[in-house]
């Protein structure tokens, strides 16, 4: 399935003004990559959220808001947000915001080493 070309549109005008932010293609979309570390993400018609362990309780009592499932395992810090969550711009900058925030205590992956 294909992503949202104008969600991304709209997410990279909301990060321009932050350093270092680089796109890959990750998760079935385009993940938003800061400082060398995932941030924010479209995944088809939505988001995937990294807002860390600390705020995802929080975040899941929003609407349109569910917990990532990997292989049946629930990740902590990591929140699905579908469309209708951030259908205005408030609740849009809500979670762009609450990424970023996470992102500067965040901890990078680590690289893989090449074969």
């Amino acid at each position: 399935m294909a992503y949202n070309e104008k969600l991304v549109d709209r997410l990279r005008e909301a990060l321009v003004d932050l350093p270092n932010v680089e796109e890959k293609k990750m998760f079935s979309g385009v993940t938003f990559m800061v400082d060398g570390k995932m941030c924010i993400c479209v995944n088809h018609d939505g988001l995937l959220c990294r807002v860390g362990p600390h705020k995802f309780e929080e975040a899941l009592e929003r609407h349109g808001c569910r917990a990532m499932e990997m292989k049946g395992r629930t990740m902590p810090g990591y929140v699905y947000v579908s469309e209708e969550g951030f259908s205005t711009k408030g609740e849009f900058d809500y979670w762009v915001a609450l990424c970023v925030a996470y992102n500067t205590e965040a901890k990078a992956a680590k690289k893989k080493k090449k074969t």
